[in-house]
């Protein structure tokens, strides 16, 4: 990437902005420039029952380690490298003990998970309800050309099912 150049020893680091030579005599202090760029990789999930999460999850696919279900934080590396932490609200707790469920949080958060067919998207709803799940929104053709669904996890938080539609025959 032009203009970038890595960090000094640390391979396969964040690549930090090389600045210009006005930038080098200018008056010393923070600025925008001056920060290393950070790196996203972590999604975590505050959960109220850990078993119940780590079964609704693994219904979708994610490979989570088997025996997970009593430990107080869990975490998957998902395809791609970012990860999905799932903490138990006593996790929480511990290092912050004025933690409490955001009023009103559901809703805020999404995940989505892409399904290879729009068949699949109708049958993993389908599963999760039988198994237990609530529904949000059952599955449909979304005008952006994507069949779609939402289902709620054991917290509420809204987990979005997709597939890509065949594309529309030309006359």
């Amino acid at each position: 990437m032009p203009g970038l150049t890595p960090v000094p020893g640390r391979a396969g680091a964040c690549p930090r902005t090389t600045t210009s030579d006005s930038d080098k005599t200018a008056r010393p202090g923070p600025s925008y420039g001056s920060f290393m760029p950070s790196t996203f990789n972590l999604t975590g999930l505050i959960v109220a029952d850990m078993a119940r999460s780590l079964a609704f999850y693994r219904l979708l696919g994610l490979d989570l380690p088997a025996g997970a279900e009593t430990e107080p934080h869990v975490e998957v590396t998902l395809s791609g490298g970012l990860r999905l932490a799932f903490d138990t609200e006593e996790t929480i707790r511990s290092f912050d003990p004025a933690w409490t469920p955001a009023p009103g949080g559901a809703g805020r958060v999404s995940l989505a998970f892409a399904c290879d067919s729009p068949a699949e998207v109708d049958a993993i709803h389908a599963e999760l309800l039988a198994a237990g799940h609530t529904g949000h929104l059952p599955p449909w053709d979304a005008f952006w050309g994507q069949r779609y669904a939402t289902v709620l996890d054991p917290d509420g938080n809204h987990v979005d099912l997709f597939a890509p539609l065949p594309a529309a025959p030309t006359p």
